[in-house]
C-alpha cells in the first residue's frame, strides 16, 4: 500500500488528484466545527458526556465530530444514502421508475431524483436528531426550536444546506479526486474522530491497558474477518454459444458471474441504525412515565438485550432484502439470455433467474450473519466487560468496540481497499507501455 502511494505521488496527475482530495477533506473538517445557530453548548456537552450517549457517540464518530459540535453538517451525507436506498427499493416496485432505469440516460435521471429526495430526508433527519437529543438530555439543545418559527426555519435550512454541501464535496472528490467521494468523506470523518475516541477510552476506564489491548485485538480480528468476507466471491460458470457469420465464428467462450458474499456493504447497518432510532423519537411525544423511561433507556442509550436483539434482526433482515433488490435490479438472467449466455445445466430465462436468486440467498446468509455479529459486537464486549469488571460502569466512552464501531470499521477497510485498487488501476493504465514491450 505504501509503495502504491509512493508511486502515485511520482505521477503529476495522480499527485494532483491526491492533493485535491486532501484539500476537500480539510474543508469538510473545517465545516464540521461550524455550529448551528442557537445551540446550547452546555446542554450539548452534558448530553454527550452523560451516560445516555450511546447512539450519539456512534453518530458523532461517523460524522467526524460534527455531532459533538452540532455542526451545520451534523447530518453528514446520510440523507443522500437513505434517499439512494429508497430509490433503489422503489425501482422494482414502480414500473415507471423501472422503465426510466432501462432507458438511455436512466441512471442519471434516477441520480437526479435521489438528489431531490435527499432534501426532505435531510429535513426529517435534522428534526429527528434534535428531538432525540432533547429527549435524551432532558433539556433542549436548541432552546426555542419548534416554537420560534424563524429559529426553526433557520436551523432546518442551515442543516439541509450543510448536508447538500457535504454531498457536493463528495462529488468533487469523485469527479476530480481519486473517486468514491461520499465513502471517502465518511472515511475521513471516522479517522479524524478515532484518536479522540481512543483517548477517551484510556481516560474514562479503570482498566486502560486491558481496554487498549482489547481494542487492538478486536480491530486486528475485525480487519481480517472483514477482508475475508468482503472479498469472498461465489463464481457461477457461464457458457456462451457459438455463432457463425460467414466464415467467422463468434462466441463460444466461457466466463463466470461473481456473486459476493457481502454484496451490500455496510448499507444494512446504516439503514437498521436509522430505523432503530424511531422508538426513541416517537416516545419523546408521549407523557413522562415508566414506558417512556424504559424505551429511552433501551433504544436511546444503545444498551440492553432487547436493543441488541432488535438491532441484530434488523441488520440480518435488511441484508437479505437489499441483496434481493440489488440482484433483481441487475437483471442477470435477462442479460445472459440476450447475449447468448447460459449457465451449464440450467435453462435460460426464469430457471436461470431462480437459480441465481437461490445461490445469492444461500451465500447472503453468511454475509447477513457477519453483518449482524459486527452490529452487536459492542453489546457482546459490554457483556464480557461487565462479567470481568462488575464494579466498573460500562459506557460508550470506555467500550473498546465503540472506538471504531462495526459499521465504521467496515467503511474504513472497504474504502482503503477500493482506493488502493483505483490507484493501482491508474498506475497500470499510465504505465501500460511497459507491459507490452
Amino acid at each position: 500500500m505504501i509503495e502504491g502511494l509512493r508511486n502515485a505521488f511520482r505521477l503529476p496527475d495522480l499527485r494532483n488528484k491526491l492533493l485535491f482530495t486532501g484539500l476537500i477533506l480539510i474543508i469538510y473538517q473545517f465545516a464540521a466545527h461550524v455550529p448551528v445557530v442557537g445551540v446550547d453548548r452546555g446542554a450539548l456537552q452534558s448530553l454527550i458526556e452523560g451516560s445516555n450517549s450511546g447512539i450519539i457517540g456512534v453518530l458523532n464518530l461517523l460524522s467526524g465530530g460534527a455531532v459533538q459540535n452540532f455542526s451545520v453538517i451534523a447530518n453528514g451525507v446520510y440523507p443522500y444514502i437513505t434517499a439512494s436506498i429508497i430509490i433503489q427499493v422503489l425501482v422494482p416496485v414502480i414500473p415507471r421508475l423501472e422503465e426510466i432505469q432501462k432507458s438511455p440516460g436512466g441512471k442519471e435521471t434516477l441520480e437526479r431524483y435521489t438528489y431531490y429526495l435527499a432534501v426532505p430526508m435531510a429535513i426529517v433527519q435534522s428534526i429527528s436528531q434534535i428531538q432525540i437529543f432533547n429527549s435524551l438530555g432532558g433539556r433542549p439543545i436548541i432552546p426555542g426550536f419548534g416554537t420560534d418559527l424563524l429559529l426553526t426555519a433557520t436551523v432546518l435550512i442551515t442543516m439541509t444546506a450543510g448536508t447538500m454541501f457535504a454531498i457536493w464535496l463528495g462529488n468533487l472528490i469523485t469527479e476530480q479526486g481519486i473517486g468514491n467521494g461520499l465513502s471517502i468523506i465518511i472515511f475521513a470523518g471516522i479517522v479524524a474522530r478515532a484518536p479522540q475516541s481512543l483517548l477517551g477510552l484510556v481516560n474514562s476506564s479503570t482498566q486502560p491497558l486491558f481496554n487498549v489491548a482489547e481494542f487492538i485485538l478486536l480491530t486486528l480480528l475485525g480487519v481480517v474477518v472483514i477482508v475475508i468476507i468482503q472479498e469472498g466471491v461465489r463464481r457461477i460458470p457461464v457458457q456462451y454459444g457459438k455463432r457463425v457469420r460467414g466464415r467467422k465464428q463468434y462466441g463460444g467462450g466461457s466466463t463466470h458471474i461473481p456473486l459476493k458474499v457481502n454484496s451490500v456493504g455496510m448499507i444494512p447497518l446504516i439503514f437498521a441504525q436509522s430505523i432503530i432510532t424511531f422508538p426513541a423519537l416517537l416516545v419523546s411525544l408521549f407523557p413522562d412515565g415508566g414506558v417512556k423511561d424504559t424505551i429511552n433507556a433501551t433504544f436511546g442509550s444503545q444498551s440492553g438485550f432487547l436493543y441488541w436483539a432488535t438491532f441484530f434482526l434488523l441488520v440480518f433482515g435488511f441484508t437479505f432484502i437489499y441483496s434481493d433488490i440489488m440482484v433483481g435490479n441487475q437483471n442477470l438472467a435477462e442479460n445472459l439470455q440476450r447475449n447468448g449466455g447460459f449457465i451449464p445445466g440450467i435453462r435460460p430465462g426464469k430457471r436461470t433467474h431462480d437459480y441465481i436468486k437461490k445461490v445469492t440467498r444461500r451465500i447472503t446468509f453468511i454475509g447477513a450473519l457477519f453483518l449482524g455479529i459486527i452490529a452487536v459486537l459492542p453489546g457482546v464486549v459490554e457483556f464480557i466487560n461487565r462479567l470481568l469488571f462488575p464494579n466498573e460502569v460500562i459506557s460508550q466512552q470506555n467500550n473498546p468496540a465503540l472506538v471504531l464501531a462495526g459499521s465504521a470499521l467496515i467503511i474504513v477497510v472497504g474504502v482503503v481497499i477500493d482506493t488502493m485498487r483505483q490507484l493501482e488501476a491508474q498506475l497500470v493504465m499510465r504505465n501500460y507501455d511497459r507491459f507490452i514491450r
